[in-house]
């Protein structure tokens, strides 16, 4: 891949928002979203990277990212580096494809659009998980365990005490759709 062609790729994702300080660097800005394409001095190494979150942010959910990296993120991966949290994608630039190119890119963008939203289910799964476990191995049923839950809200132990009704029946009604949906899953 030629640097002529990394300008080409991105102007086809992004337009005008691209700037270009060829041959060795091109940014992308655009709404909540900072794209850096980077060639190394030699230009034989290229590095996309695009902001996710602040590392202090990201830092519960650690595991979650790494675990990702493993299994989900395919040719990009998470990184830490100056405070932030970054989905970065490194390849040699002399076997590189357009089109694998700008796969990563769109791959980049979703992860920046994401955020760390994944990575908070994935750990709230786990952490309902294990309340499911430590209910059944007490003997409780479903419903005894959401009216302990109930019982945490009401005494502000999870939630706020000050929410209104509203908040506290959204609050107690995802709390509900995700026992209903793991329990008979966690034995």
């Amino acid at each position: 891949m030629k640097p002529e062609e990394i300008t080409q790729a991105l102007t086809t994702l992004f337009g005008d928002s691209i700037q270009v300080a060829e041959p060795e660097s091109w940014q992308v800005e655009g709404e909540n979203l900072r794209l850096l394409v980077l060639l190394s001095e030699d230009q034989s190494w290229l590095r996309a990277l695009i902001t996710i979150a602040p590392m202090q942010e990201a830092a519960p959910f650690y595991q979650q990212l790494l675990a990702a990296n493993f299994d989900e993120t395919q040719e990009v991966r998470y990184a830490l580096f100056q405070n932030l949290l970054w989905g970065v994608f490194q390849h040699s630039l002399e076997g590189l494809r357009i089109e694998d190119f700008q796969t990563a890119i769109v791959r980049l963008v979703e992860l920046h659009q994401r955020g760390l939203s994944d990575s908070f289910n994935q750990l709230a799964e786990t952490q309902i998980r294990q309340i499911i476990r430590a209910a059944k191995l007490q003997g409780q049923s479903l419903e005894t365990t959401m009216q302990t839950l109930e019982r945490f809200y009401e005494e502000g132990v999870m939630g706020d005490l000050n929410a209104g009704e509203q908040v506290r029946s959204e609050f107690l009604g995802a709390w509900r759709y995700q026992l209903e949906r793991l329990w008979h899953e966690e034995g």
